[in-house]
């Protein structure tokens, strides 16, 4: 009688453990699904930060021209040769 109980409440234990076993599977794909968001976030950064690096070569390219079109202002005008 003792050796069937034992018997019967370690395979109740054992079904028990093995019952539980789906969280560790629910916990990776949960890890996966954040793994995945997380890639996403770094793309879409990676985005702005390519679209930032644009706007400041933009920018840098039209001071330069606004400093080009300031310096022909100031500039002194040449006397015209004549002959």
């Amino acid at each position: 009688m003792r050796k069937t109980f034992a018997v019967s409440l370690m395979l109740a234990a054992a079904l028990g453990l093995a019952a539980c076993d789906k969280k560790s599977e629910d916990k990776a794909q949960d890890a996966n699904q954040h793994a995945e968001q997380a890639q996403e976030k770094m793309s879409e950064a990676q985005d702005k930060v390519n679209d930032a690096a644009k706007e400041n070569a933009e920018a840098a390219k039209a001071q330069a021209e606004s400093d080009a079109a300031a310096a022909k202002e100031t500039a002194p005008a040449t006397p015209a040769t004549g002959s």
